[in-house]
């Protein structure tokens, strides 16, 4: 017996002497770490903390019972992102309150629903400005130049990423593609996308809007021009607001406060996505039997 162990012992007893004879080493750091707090982590401020009170309005909570019905009952928590989003329109940003709103509502546990509104960036859990303006910089814009609308930006608006004026009524931030690279460089307002910008279409464009606003009596962390809650899209219903599809030296554009607005979408003349110089494809006509528009579009 004693000849079968002894040959294991000599085995693994070097090995063992070995591992308590490595010198350890930790790994040591003088730079601090940059953590993105903001995102994870909630802090309770004067302006958002779980004691200031949030309810829907009666409008909002019929809006709530459409949604509601798009989902089984046992599967309602399906709904959260839905039910976040109208929060935030409603309340401006979305608050602590307005998640321990909408957990209740769906009576999942508020965790659920902190991971959903720090998981996507479209949640603002922060205060924004009336227009909230998301420049975007990923390499179809940047190489049309979104550089300059940055600039005009920061120029116009005298103030940096992440930041908001002191009139509160713009927020601006970089962000990552938007999805709408054949009209690169481009901007989101609200929801609204501006497109095919230049400098010049940008701050023309961003002084339309302040005067508009201040025209149509505009207060901090009110939604978008001619908007409900925040959505941003024109829709005639505010007092001053007149939507129309004028063409001007701009593009479309409507009226507030009798001040003309570029309505969302290029402004550089083009209706959509189509070739800036023209048609460049499909010139000629088919070798087959199919049949093109005879409309003058194609």
């Amino acid at each position: 017996m004693a000849s079968r162990v002894t040959p294991l012992l000599f085995r693994s007893g070097p090995r063992a002497l070995r591992q308590l004879q490595r010198t350890q080493w930790r790994a040591l750091s003088a730079t601090a770490p940059s953590r993105s707090d903001s995102l994870m982590v909630h802090r309770n401020t004067p302006g958002n903390n779980p004691s200031i009170p949030f309810k829907f309005t009666a409008q909002n909570e019929e809006l709530i019972k459409e949604i509601l019905a798009r989902y089984p009952s046992q599967y309602k928590k399906a709904a959260v992102m839905p039910l976040l989003d109208l929060g935030q329109r409603q309340h401006g940003f979305t608050s602590i309150s307005v998640m321990n709103e909408v957990a209740r509502l769906l009576e999942m546990p508020p965790m659920r629903v902190y991971e959903v509104a720090t998981f996507y960036t479209m949640y603002n859990r922060n205060p924004v400005g009336r227009f909230h303006v998301q420049v975007c910089t990923t390499t179809p814009c940047m190489l049309r130049n979104s550089d300059a609308v940055w600039k005009a930006c920061q120029d116009y608006l005298g103030i940096h990423n992440g930041e908001t004026t002191k009139d509160g009524l713009f927020t601006l931030l970089e962000v990552e593609c938007l999805g709408a690279c054949a009209n690169a460089p481009m901007v989101q307002i609200n929801d609204d996308y501006y497109e095919d910008l230049t400098y010049d279409s940008t701050v023309a464009l961003l002084k339309a809007l302040r005067h508009a606003a201040e025209a149509t009596g505009a207060k901090p962390g009110e939604a978008g021009l001619g908007t409900k809650a925040g959505t941003g899209a024109v829709t005639g219903s505010d007092p001053g607001v007149k939507s129309g599809n004028e063409i001007h030296e701009q593009g479309r554009a409507y009226e507030a406060g009798g001040v003309k607005v570029p309505t969302p979408g290029p402004l550089s003349g083009r209706k959509s996505c189509e070739p800036a110089a023209g048609l460049t494809s499909l010139t000629s006509e088919p070798w087959g039997n199919d049949k093109l528009r005879t409309d003058g579009e194609l």
